[in-house]
């Protein structure tokens, strides 16, 4: 299984409305993509980082599916997320695969 993982650094002054939003709005669009079978939305309990950490990994079950999701929707993602919270957050990525 191949995993895709946003972690996001999110002010405190916006927390509960980005939550609001990437629960509501940005991750049900990511999964419409068809790219990802399921996804799991972590918090960071004891991150050394100044605001609220969150680790969200989406789930394909082929490369394939992930590299579709990274060709035609990611930077599109990425943008619709600044747009929104601009200069409220850090975001950095890692594409991961299961070990059995």
């Amino acid at each position: 299984m191949i995993v895709y993982n946003d972690t996001i650094i999110i002010e405190e002054s916006i927390h509960d409305e980005w939550l609001n939003w990437i629960k509501t709005v940005q991750i049900p669009a990511i999964m419409a993509t068809g790219c990802f079978q399921s996804y799991k939305m972590l918090t960071v309990i004891d991150s050394p980082n100044e605001g609220v950490t969150y680790c969200i990994q989406y789930n394909a079950d082929t490369i394939q599916q992930f590299q579709q999701f990274y060709m035609n929707h990611l930077h599109k993602f990425q943008a619709i997320h600044q747009e929104q919270f601009p200069d409220k957050f850090v975001m950095f990525n890692t594409l991961m695969e299961t070990v059995e």
